[in-house]
């Protein structure tokens, strides 16, 4: 991995359409930044989290973490400090990034994730503030954009992942325009699943239009499709185009300093 001159405590959410390859992406950068030597704190949103089985967990130590309690009370005003809560909810991965989940549905009828959605951005916008790298794998769609107050309304920089179809793109757009009204200071976007020459050029083009920056591009590779279904993408060795794609991401996220604080 590349290392360069990169701002510190920085929130970054990873959002997308389902079926993009989010979580996997989301997985692939944490590990990469911890590469780099970022102490990194990655929150699975989803209410079905699948964020350990990217970052080497096994699907019973997946399950094992411990889902944050919408009762805890967190921050610099008496509640938990990000050292104690990364202690009692967190959980170290293999891949190197420290995990928290924060939503998790277990049974029917349990209502809404609301509260979850709360907990989270009250952790971004004080308890997390001070981590260095907090990465945000969000649940597939918009939902968590237009909730009262927004759960992402205090990340410093999101990152759409799209992959080359219409739709797609036309999700990043819609994404980015929440994100502006919510005062989310940077979005970029990620593409994956690129096929072929004319995919990648699609991708840049399409999003140029909708005024969207591109991170990078990633390539479709089997390997990572495979390991996607085996659940151990977490122990993947990134091919040089995975990784080359992988650090123009990290490299356009470190230069666009979203917090001024580079």
């Amino acid at each position: 991995m590349r290392t360069v001159a990169r701002p510190t405590a920085l929130k970054v959410g990873v959002v997308g359409k389902g079926g993009v390859g989010k979580t996997t992406i989301a997985g692939l950068l944490a590990r990469a930044w911890s590469e780099r030597g970022r102490t990194v704190v990655a929150v699975d949103t989803d209410s079905n989290p699948n964020l350990g089985l990217s970052l080497g967990l096994s699907l019973a130590e997946t399950e094992a973490v411990p889902v944050l309690p919408r009762s805890v009370v967190v921050g610099r005003g008496g509640g938990l400090a990000a050292a104690d809560l990364v202690e009692q909810y967190g959980r170290p991965t293999p891949a190197g990034p420290t995990l928290i989940s924060a939503i998790r549905v277990a049974e029917a009828g349990a209502g809404c994730t609301c509260g979850g959605h709360a907990t989270v951005r009250s952790l971004l916008a004080d308890a997390l503030a001070d981590v260095d790298l907090t990465l945000v794998d969000m649940e597939a769609g918009l939902e968590h954009l237009s909730r009262s107050g927004g759960t992402l309304a205090h990340a410093d920089l999101l990152l759409v992942v799209c992959e080359p179809t219409r739709k797609s793109v036309l999700t990043a757009a819609r994404t980015a325009a929440l994100a502006a009204e919510l005062g989310i200071p940077q979005v970029l976007a990620v593409g994956n699943k690129a096929r072929t020459p004319e995919d990648e050029e699609y991708l840049r083009g399409a999003l140029a239009e909708e005024g969207l920056a591109v991170a990078g591009v990633l390539p479709y590779e089997e390997q990572v499709a495979q390991a996607d279904r085996a659940g151990t993408t977490g122990a993947l060795t990134p091919s040089p185009a995975v990784r080359t794609a992988l650090d123009d991401v990290l490299d356009a996220v470190d230069a666009a300093d979203p917090a001024g604080l580079g």
